[in-house]
């Protein structure tokens, strides 16, 4: 049997398919931030939705309690969400797509309706959540995760998203910093991965400006007037 093993016998065809599959899950998790993948989902030829789906179920892992506990073990070192337990698995991928896009500019775009992160509209998402009829049914875990990115039940009569253009907020951050960047520089080509520092009422903040522009760039059709003009003319055509 060792001789076997050693030129590569597989004995088990499920068990090379996990393996194989596993690659494709940690390849798109690189992309996407979760394993929460619609079941439709296709990544590098592998069925992946339906795949991880199945695994979930009772018993999808295997029936060999070592060889299931050990497939755990290798979902959970990619996602550690793999499989969420409280809510559905639909939350949780809009869940992380929120928290990608936050994690990434730091808190400097507002999760309006249209915003979009791998083809998931967060802005709708978020605005549902920290609705009042729906921010009341979630666990206090969700309202949790959801307070820790910063956002927060509204009230009644409050509007969806602010207007992002209030003294301080992530708006001003990020148009400060092109402002700073175009006075030292004399153009508006911010490389995407530029940081730029800033001082506003006495405090420095690290404003991601060129994710900023580009983000702000792609999305001009959901700006509010005050924003398209606190932007001006040249910015939706800066390379």
């Amino acid at each position: 049997m060792d001789l076997l093993n050693e030129v590569g016998i597989v004995w088990s065809v499920g068990d090379a398919a996990f393996w194989k599959n596993l690659s494709a899950a940690r390849s798109y998790y690189a992309t996407h931030s979760t394993l929460a993948c619609p079941r439709n989902t296709v990544w590098d030829g592998v069925a992946l939705g339906r795949w991880v789906s199945n695994l979930r179920r009772p018993g999808g892992l295997g029936t060999d309690p070592v060889r299931a506990e050990e497939r755990r073990r290798a979902l959970e070192a990619i996602d550690p969400e793999w499989n969420p337990t409280g809510w559905p698995v639909d939350w949780q991928r809009h869940y992380a797509a929120t928290r990608h896009l936050l994690a990434e500019e730091q808190g400097g775009v507002e999760p309006l309706p249209g915003v979009t992160v791998n083809g998931i509209d967060v802005g709708t998402w978020t605005t549902r959540q920290t609705n009042p009829a729906v921010w009341d049914t979630l666990s206090a875990e969700q309202r949790e995760r959801l307070e820790a990115l910063g956002l927060t039940r509204r009230t009644e009569t409050a509007p969806a998203a602010t207007t992002a253009a209030g003294k301080g907020s992530a708006f001003e951050r990020g148009i400060t910093a092109l402002t700073q960047f175009v006075q030292r520089e004399g153009h508006l080509k911010v490389p995407r991965q530029h940081t730029e520092t800033v001082v506003i009422d006495g405090q420095e903040h690290a404003v991601k400006a060129g994710i900023f522009l580009s983000n702000h760039k792609s999305r001009r059709a959901k700006l509010s007037t005050e924003q398209l003009a606190t932007l001006g003319v040249d910015w939706a055509t800066a390379t």
